[in-house]
This record gives C-alpha cells, sequence and structure tokens, in this order.
C-alpha cells in the first residue's frame, strides 16, 4: 500500500483525524507519520510539553500501520513497551518498521523525533496477525 492509500484508511478513523496525522511515507512494513502540534496535547502549560499518552499512543499507530503497509488489513495490539526519552514539543515526526512479521503475531517498531530530529521516544509493539491477514 502506498502512502495515500495509508493515509485514507488511517484517517476513517475519527481519533486519529483529531490527531491531525499524515502520512508521509508509506511501503511495505514501514511508515512515516507527521503530526503537527496541537496545545491540546500539552500536559504541563508552564514546561509546554507533550502527554507521554499521546506520545505511547502515536507509538503504537506507527507501529500498527506499518503492519498495515504491509498486510493491507487491521492488525491489534498484544503488547506495547515505550521508552521516553526527551520532553516532547511542536512537530513530531514517528518513523515504524516491522521487525517480525509471524504467522500469529508480528511485532514492529516507532521512533518519535521532534523538529530538530532528536529522538523524543521509541517503542516497540507486539501485533496479533493470523494467518487469514496474509502473515507469512
Amino acid at each position: 500500500m502506498n502512502a495515500q492509500d495509508i493515509e485514507q484508511k488511517l484517517l476513517q478513523g475519527p481519533y486519529h483525524r483529531w490527531l491531525g496525522l499524515k502520512v508521509q511515507h508509506a511501503s511495505e512494513g514501514e511508515l512515516t507519520l507527521v503530526v503537527p502540534f496541537r496545545e491540546e496535547f500539552v500536559v504541563n502549560p508552564a514546561g509546554g510539553y507533550i502527554h507521554g499518552g499521546i506520545l505511547a499512543t502515536l507509538i503504537d499507530l506507527a507501529a500498527d500501520w506499518a503492519l498495515v503497509a504491509w498486510t493491507g488489513k487491521g492488525v491489534p495490539t498484544l503488547n506495547l513497551h515505550v521508552d521516553y526519552h526527551r520532553p516532547a514539543r511542536g512537530e513530531l515526526t514517528i518513523k515504524a518498521k516491522v521487525i517480525k512479521r509471524g504467522k500469529l503475531a508480528s511485532s514492529a517498531e516507532a521512533w518519535i523525533y521532534d523538529g530538530e530530529d532528536r529522538l523524543i521516544a521509541s517503542g516497540r509493539g507486539l501485533y496479533a496477525t493470523p494467518a487469514d491477514q496474509g502473515a507469512a
């Protein structure tokens, strides 16, 4: 699936539209998203940094949709691990890649970068990929 196809499917979800997701790149097993800053993302007005829950959402979304770019179908999250590296501010870029495609479960990783290309957060997820979804 190409970036335009992924973005069209992705933006069918109201939450995804609210986040303001833009698909910058998509190929088999890889995805890059851009998320514009929203004031609603801020957890601490004094610090102006983005809530960790938003970052975890973006890790999960990007990793999940990297698998969708491969399988063409939705993949439910089984497990998610997120590491936070520094406070997030401004527009974000999320890059994701499928690590292992399995018959019952697949894993993918994602990395969030700020506007200065600094690593903000990273994580990995385990996703259900039953054989009828095209997993090898």
